[in-house]
């Protein structure tokens, strides 16, 4: 799976788990040059706190268009260390 942002490859793996329909990624696989910190976090009632990242890639950013559970509750034990991605990111085979 590739993860595809203004025409960038910004994450790909063979191992990503699909929640809710979404693939989340191996954190390593997401290409550290692409992406900012973000103060954003929301709350998810089973998975938990969630925290985003920024997508900035040739001066264009796209803000928390990636995002993680960086302490998933138990239900949501498979994603921790995993990120996933909206906001106009494509993922795609």
């Amino acid at each position: 799976m590739k993860a595809i942002w203004n025409g960038t490859v910004v994450a790909e793996s063979d191992d990503t788990v699909i929640v809710e329909g979404n693939h989340y990624f191996p954190r390593t696989a997401l290409n550290d040059a692409y992406v900012l910190p973000s103060n954003t976090h929301t709350m998810c009632s089973w998975k938990g706190q969630a925290s985003y990242l920024t997508l900035f890639i040739d001066g264009n950013a796209n803000p928390d268009a990636v995002w993680f559970y960086p302490d998933p509750k138990e239900a949501a034990a498979e994603i921790k260390g995993r990120v996933a991605f909206w906001k106009g990111v494509k993922v795609v085979e």
